[in-house]
């Protein structure tokens, strides 16, 4: 079992390479499990919806709502991350190699969300590769103590990281 995030300092960075990892280890024959972002512009609104993407092969579940123009707030869906989390953990109760959550985010800092499907895979030997952002960064290491490491948001190391069966780069 290894542990690791990365960060990306661009706006939504994070969402893409994960996507490109997580579609790496599966072509190289890991089973992976959990969710990647996917960002749409919608027409006539400044900000994108978000769907989750379930691993390994969908369904594609909105994690966003539309709060209107002016909306400054969270968009988080909490009941959309539910389902993603639900679906993640049933696919993760059927056997994995790699959990992939795009963002330990504000849910997961308030140990919510995907946090019990984390702890469910590092207890079942499960590789894990997260995404984070600044603001939640303390809230993982203080939930990961110092199994976990950071790697670089660069795609050749997160893809060595994410092929190599049994030992971290």
């Amino acid at each position: 079992m290894r542990l690791a995030y990365t960060m990306t300092g661009g706006r939504g960075a994070l969402d893409p390479l994960l996507h490109g990892v997580a579609q790496e280890a599966m072509a190289a024959g890991r089973r992976v499990v959990g969710i990647v972002q996917v960002n749409s512009d919608r027409p006539g609104c400044a900000r994108c919806d978000m769907d989750a993407v379930v691993l390994p092969d969908g369904p594609m579940i909105r994690i966003s709502q539309s709060l209107g123009p002016e909306a400054r707030g969270c968009r988080l869906d909490a009941a959309g991350l539910e389902q993603a989390v639900a679906a993640t953990q049933a696919r993760l109760s059927t056997g994995a190699d790699l959990l992939i959550v795009n963002k330990f985010g504000k849910q997961e800092a308030a140990g919510r969300g995907f946090r019990p499907v984390i702890a469910a895979a590092l207890e079942q030997g499960v590789d894990v590769l997260l995404g984070v952002n600044a603001l939640n960064l303390d809230a993982l290491l203080e939930f990961t103590g110092d199994l976990a490491t950071a790697l670089p948001p660069d795609p050749a190391t997160l893809s060595r990281w994410v092929v190599h069966e049994e030992h971290g780069v």
